[in-house]
């Protein structure tokens, strides 16, 4: 063998020798599956999001990531951690600020990734009657609620009929009194930022240490009074397009859950939008979800959900407005009537011991 051909077949192993390490490293990285699994809890809100195949390619292909994720409620998931995960992903800072509390040597980052305002979803007749009532207004397309004035009909034990919802309906009448249905606020996010924003109101300005042991008792009570609550935000929005108004008339939930469900069904969509109705509430409360990064795998899934692609499409898909201040949310993409492109009655939610007071209260 003279010495060209000796050396094409030693660049030929060379060759080979290099694919096999490639592909043996590769799988001990995870193979198909990316470079690295970030494991961890989600609140069921970015369910969606996190399902998403186009989310799923970019993390895999551009960062190298997959997620292997379980839905929890995001007071649930800081309230029974055990060492072991990558990350938590709640949806409020009072969430954070309560597991650094316990676990502060835990969290190697964390950052407010998205964010979405609690709303109201309603009926269109209920909205009718309330807007009648002057609880509710509407600006263009979209409907404002007085978020104080609509809990004092709930408190004051204001029935349907009082309110005028039966008034053109006698063969479909909604029975009992005007309620507010939230998921369970000792585990799931959406019915504790509900909570802090009741106990705001009923508090005069924020719920703090010399006004709260005033408030917790009318929390106690209204919360008490809604019986069975769901423990998921998904879960009840999924109950309230279900079982409609009759069981669910107005529900607390996200600005995400209506933009997303509309992306995603779109036939169903074209059926109920008519009679859906989202009222955002005057005042109402950020929720931000907060990505917390418990290990080098979850730090690197935190910078990957910064990506600008991705933020685009958490918006556009799934109606979660940015996280990032660089990045801004056009309400014209999404295709839909009726959402603000700010949101502008904000108050802030009360601190991480006022809520976990609040929690203890009620558990």
């Amino acid at each position: 063998m003279n010495g060209r051909k000796l050396g094409i077949i030693v660049g030929i192993l060379i060759l080979v020798a290099v694919a096999i390490i490639a592909f043996v490293a590769s799988k001990g990285a995870g193979g198909s599956k990316g470079n690295i699994t970030a494991t961890g809890y989600l609140g069921g809100e970015k369910a969606g999001l996190f399902d998403d195949e186009e989310i799923i390619r970019i993390l895999k292909e551009k960062y190298g990531i997959t997620v292997d994720w379980k839905k929890a409620g995001s007071i649930d998931m800081v309230k029974s951690y055990a060492p072991g995960p990558d990350f938590l992903f709640p949806s409020n800072q009072v969430a954070l600020e309560i597991f650094k509390n316990g676990h502060a040597g835990d969290v190697r980052s964390s950052e407010i990734i998205f964010n979405s305002p609690i709303v109201f979803y309603t009926w269109d007749r209920i909205a009718d009657a309330l807007t009648a009532q002057k609880i509710v207004h509407k600006e263009g397309d979209t409907y404002f609620a007085d978020t104080q004035a609509l809990l004092q009909v709930v408190t004051d034990g204001k029935t349907w009929d009082e309110l005028g919802a039966n008034a053109d309906h006698p063969s479909s009448k909604l029975y009992g009194k005007a309620t507010i249905i939230s998921t369970d606020l000792t585990k799931s996010n959406s019915g504790n930022q509900f909570a802090g924003l009741y106990a705001n109101l009923i508090s005069g300005g924020i719920a703090n240490e010399s006004n709260i042991g005033s408030a917790l008792p009318r929390v106690k009570a209204f919360f008490e009074g809604l019986g069975y609550l769901e423990p998921s935000s998904g879960d009840l929005f999924e109950q309230y397009l279900k079982t409609g108004m009759g069981a669910k008339p107005i529900i607390v939930g996200y600005e995400n859950q209506m933009i997303e469900f509309a992306q995603q069904n779109p036939q169903v969509w074209g059926q109920v939008k008519d009679r859906m109705r989202i009222l955002y509430p005057e005042p109402t409360v950020w929720s931000s979800h907060p990505l917390i990064a418990l290990t080098p795998n979850g730090e690197k899934l935190l910078a990957a959900l910064k990506d600008p692609k991705i933020q685009e499409l958490a918006w556009k898909k799934h109606g979660f407005r940015s996280g990032l201040t660089e990045i801004q949310n056009d309400t014209k993409a999404l295709g839909i009537t009726g959402i603000p492109e700010t949101i502008d009655a904000v108050i802030s939610m009360p601190t991480a011991a006022i809520m976990d007071r609040i929690i203890g209260d009620l558990q």
